[in-house]
């Protein structure tokens, strides 16, 4: 069955044009978020500067989280994430510009970095709300590791050609980034239209609130996203890669490029195993086991004085989160009906943007404070806090046993 599944999934052709189009954003994202990162910190000189980058992008998806899932369930998928993508080629341009001309200043790239940050805000819960109409519910848990091969596949090859480029001048990274996202735009845009009526209704604050309220009503949900969010937000140390490629590690942008590649060459290849073995047992146990992990992995990473170690723990902790995404999406998707998916969507973007790009500005602030290495360690072991503190919080999902009766409920009810 594994085997059936997977290569029905592999000639899916609209599934095949999703995957290739998130393959190209986020190749242009990973590129934009080297340069961006490398180019802050040669202007400025200051750790804390790459934080502000993150919390900058963070800030958007609060200002419009109640919006950018209503947007996504009123309006047509594919037309929405299209014109994000277009959006975001507009930004790379004008980084291109700036550069290119040398007139690019933090001011620039802050600015730039918040519109690069609302345009994703909207595209995000979009997209995610966009594949379960693309696949049946019997493929999509290896649909959502597969979606995401293409968003780790992209992880690996971007960063590291960016660092690469940027070796050449901060222009030879913004330039492709264009051509990336249109691309993108294009592929997104001719996806078949989503089968079930569009939300016509108009956007109440209790419409707005509703994807709130879903998520609350629902405690394995609600844990499982928040367990990402304090745990990845407390042991996130991606922001700070450019002082351990520079002043710890002793490597250059290309340096900086393979750290960032590392946690994605684990996730891809657990993504491939999860494309094919989905996790249908302990799926509850696994999750906070995989959590763990990341943990324990950051804390390594912190102490890690070797560059190539420092590339095996990363790749480690890459693995690690992949199995608690995968869990986690296909909770939050499954489990919520297509006409409110936008919302719901919006609600775990702000988790997820919280984990990383607010975790991002914590590790900026706590190296600011306590230095660049204790900032890590310290973020590693308030993970595993909180994984422990959640195993408590919510025994029901702690104990969780398989994922899989989800799909089978969904589909007794449709018959």
């Amino acid at each position: 069955m594994p085997n059936q599944e997977a290569t029905l999934l592999r000639h899916h052709r609209p599934f095949l044009a999703f995957w290739f189009a998130r393959i190209f954003t986020a190749s242009g994202f990973q590129m934009l978020s080297v340069a961006i990162g490398w180019n802050i910190y040669q202007l400025t000189g200051n750790v804390l500067d790459l934080g502000l980058v993150g919390l900058v992008q963070f800030i958007p998806r609060v200002i419009f989280m109640l919006h950018t899932g209503h947007v996504a369930d009123r309006y047509d998928r594919r037309k929405v994430a299209s014109i994000c993508q277009a959006a975001q080629a507009l930004i790379a341009l004008a980084l291109f510009i700036s550069s290119s001309t040398r007139t690019i200043t933090p001011e620039i790239i802050f600015i730039l970095s918040f519109l690069l940050g609302a345009a994703r805000s909207f595209e995000m819960p979009t997209t995610q709300a966009l594949l379960p109409s693309i696949v049946p519910n019997t493929l999509f848990p290896r649909a959502v590791a597969a979606a995401q091969s293409a968003q780790q596949s992209a992880t690996i090859v971007a960063p590291a050609l960016g660092g690469f480029l940027y070796a050449f001048g901060s222009s030879w990274v913004y330039g492709p980034t264009v051509a990336l996202y249109i691309i993108a735009c294009v592929l997104m845009f001719n996806l078949p239209a989503r089968q079930t009526p569009l939300n016509t209704g108009k956007a109440t604050l209790n419409s707005l609130l509703a994807g709130i309220r879903f998520i609350r009503s629902r405690p394995d949900i609600l844990g499982a996203i928040s367990l990402d969010l304090f745990a990845v937000l407390l042991g996130g140390a991606t922001a700070l890669l450019p002082v351990f490629a520079k002043d710890i590690l002793l490597t250059g942008p290309w340096g900086l490029g393979l750290l960032r590649s590392a946690p994605a060459v684990g996730a891809l290849l657990m993504s491939f195993w999860l494309a094919r073995f989905s996790v249908d047992r302990n799926v509850g146990r696994v999750m906070f086991t995989s959590v763990g992990v990341f943990g324990v992995a950051t804390i390594a990473f912190g102490l890690s004085t070797s560059f190539w170690f420092s590339l095996a723990v990363l790749a480690v902790l890459g693995a690690a989160d992949m199995i608690s995404m995968v869990i986690r999406a296909s909770f939050v998707q499954l489990e919520t009906p297509d006409e409110m998916r936008g919302r719901v969507s919006a609600v775990n973007g702000l988790f997820i943007g919280a984990s990383n790009q607010l975790g991002e500005f914590e590790s900026g602030l706590t190296a600011h404070w306590f230095g660049t290495v204790p900032a890590v360690v310290l973020g590693g072991i308030g993970t595993l806090v909180v994984t422990g503190t959640w195993v408590k919080l919510f025994p029901t999902l702690a104990n969780r046993d398989r994922m899989r009766d989800i799909v089978v409920e969904q589909e007794k009810q449709a018959v």
